[in-house]
């Protein structure tokens, strides 16, 4: 459908721009559209507006400028609202308190879904296999077709019912001699006496005790303090001369003396178990039965015992007890002994390296690997028994000495005290368990296979491999009937999961561990697996994190959950989902109080057209090649070698210095892998003593050259309300102490701490400085309601009474950095820091805005603006995570040119990034490929914008060339 533009004079009031679209007053909504009349919310100026249902709508805008108040906090709330309306009674006793929308009217709206820019979960245990639901289908599938094999020996399990086993026995050679045995006693203690009288009772005559026969009657009672193996000799018969009636008493009277269990002996020596239940012929283990939770790793019974089902465990690393192996022992290599030269540890150290011939004042390196080994694993095992013996008077230090690892374990577990546990965990990493290899399950679970794979390795597959294998998968019979209706829900969910450009993942990533970008498109193809209609999608910038090439696949995605009869809300900035939308609402024309205006609507042709739409300008006019000259890098670079963390293929990263760099590359191509896994920890290992291990790699160089790393990524700066930018920012600190500065304050006895939400003294004691309270919902999700006590505003009156040019500090925090920075533009402390938190597009952003609220984007600009206002050296070195994340255009060029002027005073920033007028800004691009996941993990090109354009196998180059075709590319300048 589309809608035409009204040309007409701008009306404020309206919330409309010229050329925008308004609904004629009275117009009822009808079955084809959503209508919004008065939409106050945030910044939004009173918006009337008509949203086509069925269609694939994009809301686009500059950041800031009321998208998310429109998609999220008006539409999407409304019909959560809605839908708690409809609910039980004990329900609807919150609803009062659940706040509407600052709208008059929505008609026509349908039941809502939001698809937020968010992680999916913090929960350790949760997985792409278990949020996409396709982990229980596996389940089902390996509970009931799987084909279980011995957890010790590796041999096939079976189960063995009466009838297979008389046919067995039928089957041997005749005249073969056979011994019938029922296995009574495995590995128990004790006399025995009892089970001895009722087997005689029986008419038993013989036992086999420990493998040695015995008369029964001769045998009163078993050896009490030794553990013992009984079998019950119940038959001895030669095949083919025993009657089949005999052979069918004495199997059955086998297997219900062994409790399903029976053991067959030919004269040969050879020996057979048969089983009931599962268990392995061989060596006689057991198996528990197929079951779907045998194979869940959230259940005690399929989850591995040494890990608890969670795939990793803490352990003390090696690197972290000797972080710098050139010093000696005497000098402090051992980091949990430094300063503790007196403590008995220490005094053991001495006699262990005297008795294994070392020195205290040499290198570790330079120490034996024994020694080594012994210093932190201890001399418990048997290579140290014979020095044991000849310590000469260091017997009992060679004896006593656990480990160094062994005692921070030990302590960190049976400690009560914070402060020792936090030193503990200082020394300790996450690490794949070695009993499932970070698989999660059980050994019995591991060794059940579907055509050759276990379900561990059939989730570490990249999901279009396991698509390929998917449809590989043949069964035939009753399995066949069995798999088909399992096979083709799991392949369904997969194939939307490899078309959404997440092929590259596997099953078993922890979920976690994805991007915002990565969880929001899982979340996106699980709906179109669950095949719903008639619902109201509202999406928050589902392109964050794909690459240009992967584009068409999330519009195909979006179109067909159109296409079902879904309506498609998507805030987005993308060129090519903004061009293949039905309609498109453009909100501007600036941020904060500049925007929540609607100044255009209709189709990207009509958007184009309109003179008084920003986006349309945008999309009408061929992007530029960056601004002025690239740098020529010239200088010291920094070189990681032989990276092959997940899949890096040994690759050399080598990143001029004095740079903007940029690494790019298709969705899991391992840009995140070497920047933030290996880069990224192994730089902060080695400046400021991180903890975390970095992936694998040979070595770095040019260090020397750099004295710190800062990491700004898109992660979270708070987890509650109680962080926002100000506290994050430091912004908080001189606001409390310049409320704490007046006469006012001074007379009541204020301290800054008196206006701190989070202490006692001046905040609401209602919410406890939260500014909203939390109803537990029981079977829904929390619900937060402003505070009727202090309104939202979190201090008590006392404190709010305190102002400064006659705002209270709630009301400080209620401007946004705009605002704020023209109140305390006075203040050089504050405003430094707001400047540079508009300079980086967040001049439309609250002081006091909740940080569970903010985008991804948001967090990492926010991040950016508060290392941008400390000093900044030229030994620094800046990595950032797709930082162009929901920006608008004209704001990518605000950031881009900060990160200019931050390289300019001699830093080096490196981006990971997919926006093409990002990457023809730097001056040096490494782009990784040229495929994600096994078929990525190789350096494609690096160099200048011009070699990453003219390589044939880049797709980033291919998306360069698309996007500046007829643009020449900037000059390489001079250089630093």
């Amino acid at each position: 459908m589309t809608l035409p533009l009204a040309a007409h004079a701008h009306d404020p009031g309206s919330g409309t721009a010229p050329g925008a679209f308004a609904v004629p007053p009275g117009r009822a909504a009808t079955a084809d559209a959503i209508v919004l009349r008065g939409a106050r919310q945030n910044n939004l100026k009173n918006l009337t507006l008509r949203i086509p249902r069925h269609r694939l709508v994009v809301v686009t805008g500059p950041s800031g400028s009321g998208k998310s108040s429109l998609a999220f906090d008006t539409l999407y709330a409304e019909g959560q609202r809605r839908y708690l309306e409809s609910l039980s009674a004990y329900a609807r006793q919150f609803l009062e308190q659940v706040p509407k929308p600052d709208v008059d009217r929505v008609e026509g709206l349908s039941p809502a879904l939001a698809i937020e820019q968010r992680g999916l979960q913090g929960n350790p245990r949760s997985t792409v296999g278990t949020v996409t639901e396709i982990l229980p289908f596996l389940r089902l599938l390996y509970a009931r077709l799987g084909e279980p094999s011995c957890p010790r020996c590796g041999v096939a399990m079976r189960t063995s019912h009466p009838a297979n086993i008389l046919e067995d026995l039928q089957s041997l050679a005749p005249g073969t001699k056979l011994t019938l045995l029922a296995p009574v006693v495995r590995g128990r203690r004790g006399e025995q006496r009892k089970l001895l009288t009722d087997l005689r009772r029986r008419g038993l005559l013989r036992v086999r005790v420990d493998g040695q026969l015995q008369e029964l009657g001769a045998l009163e009672a078993l050896e009490k303090g030794a553990r013992h193996d009984l079998d019950v000799v119940v038959d001895r018969l030669v095949s083919g001369n025993a009657s089949m009636q005999r052979l069918q008493a004495s199997v059955e009277l086998s297997l219900a003396l062994g409790e399903g269990r029976m053991l067959v002996q030919a004269d040969s020596g050879e020996e057979r178990l048969y089983s009931e239940k599962l268990a392995c012929p061989a060596c006689g283990e057991g198996s528990p039965a197929l079951e779907p939770r045998l194979f869940s790793f959230n259940s005690p019974a399929g989850a591995c015992p040494h890990c608890r089902g969670l795939g990793s465990r803490r352990r003390v690393g090696d690197a972290l007890l000797i972080p710098d192996p050139s010093l000696s022992l005497r000098a402090g290599a051992l980091a949990p002994l430094r300063g503790r030269a007196q403590s008995f540890t220490w005094q053991q150290v001495e006699h262990l390296v005297a008795a294994l011939g070392g020195s205290l004042d040499v290198p570790v390196t330079d120490l034996s690997p024994t020694l080594a080994r012994a210093l932190l694993d201890g001399t418990q095992g048997a290579e140290f028994a014979a020095l044991r013996l000849a310590a000469r008077g260091h017997e009992r230090f060679l004896t006593d000495f656990e480990g160094l690892r062994a005692m921070i374990e030990r302590r960190a577990e049976a400690t009560s005290s914070p402060s020792i546990r936090a030193w503990c965990e200082s020394f300790m990493e996450q690490q794949a368990c070695a009993a499932c290899r970070g698989m999660r399950l059980r050994p019995e679970a591991l060794a059940v296979r579907l055509h050759g794979l276990d379900l561990g390795t059939l989730c570490a597959l990249p999901l279009c491999a396991l698509a390929a294998r998917g449809r590989e998968l043949r069964f035939d019979g009753a399995a066949a009937r069995i798999a088909a209706p399992l096979l083709a829900e799991i392949l369904t969910r997969v194939e939307f999961l490899v078309e959404a450009g997440l092929g590259y993942l596997s099953l078993d990533r922890a979920a976690d561990s994805l991007s915002g970008g990565e969880g929001q498109r899982v979340r996106l193809a699980t709906q179109l697996g669950s095949r719903l209609t008639g619902v109201l999608y509202v999406l928050d910038e589902p392109s964050v994190g794909l690459h240009a090439r992967d584009t068409g696949r999330l519009i195909g995605l979006l179109q067909r959950l159109r296409d079902r009869g879904n309506t498609v809300v998507v805030v987005e900035h993308d060129r090519d989902i903004i061009e293949a939308a039905d309609h498109v609402l453009d909100l501007g024309p600036g941020a904060g109080e500049h925007g929540g205006y609607l100044v255009a609507q209709g189709t990207p042709a009509q958007i184009v057209a309109s003179a008084a739409s920003p986006t349309g300008q945008w999309l009408a006019r061929r992007p530029s090649a960056g601004r002025g000259a690239h740098r020529t890098p010239h200088g010291p670079r920094l070189v990681v070698r032989g990276i092959t963390a997940r899949n890096l293929k040994d690759i050399d990263l080598e990143i001029p210095l004095g740079c903007l760099v940029a690494v790019t590359g298709v969705s899991g191509s391992g840009k995140s892998t070497a920047i933030h896994d290996v880069l990224h920890r192994a730089l902060a290992r080695l400046y400021h003593r991180a903890a975390a291990e970095p992936g694998p790699h040979r070595g770095i160089e040019g260090t020397a050259h750099l004295s710190k790393v800062v990491l700004i990524d898109q992660h979270a700066i708070g987890r509650s309300s109680r962080s926002t930018p100000a506290t994050f920012t430091g912004v908080y600190l001189h606001l409390r102490k310049l409320l704490a500065s007046t006469p006012s304050a001074k007379a009541r006895g204020f301290t800054p701490g008196r206006f701190s939400f989070n202490t006692e003294g001046g905040r609401c004691e209602a919410c406890r400085g939260a500014g909203v309270r939390v109803l537990a919902m029981d079977f829904l999700p929390e619900v937060h309601v402003r505070c009727d006590a202090c309104k939202g505003r979190r201090f008590n009156q006392q404190t709010l009474e305190v102002t400064w040019k006659g705002r209270s500090i709630a009301d400080l925090l209620e401007h946004n950095v705009e605002e704020a920075k023209q109140v305390l533009v006075n203040v050089p402390p504050i405003r430094r820091i707001l400047e540079t938190m508009e300079a980086v597009g967040l001049g439309y952003l609250a002081l006091g805005q909740p940080a569970d609220t903010l985008s991804g984007g948001e967090a990492q600009r926010i991040k950016l603006a508060r290392e941008l206002s400390r000093p900044a050296g030229a030994d620094t070195l800046y990595l950032l995570d797709e930082p162009t994340t929901g920006l608008h255009f004209q704001d990518v060029d605000l950031l881009l040119t900060v990160l200019q002027r931050l390289v300019d005073k001699g830093s080096t920033v490196l981006v990971i990034e997919h926006h093409p007028d990002m990457i023809a800004a730097a001056d040096h691009v490494i782009d990784l490929g040229p495929e994600g996941g096994a078929d990525g993990g190789e350096i494609v090109v690096a160099g200048p914008v011009s070699a990453v354009v003219e390589c044939p196998r880049s797709h980033t180059g291919a998306m360069l060339r698309r996007t500046f075709a007829g643009t020449a590319l900037r000059p390489a300048g001079p250089g630093l």
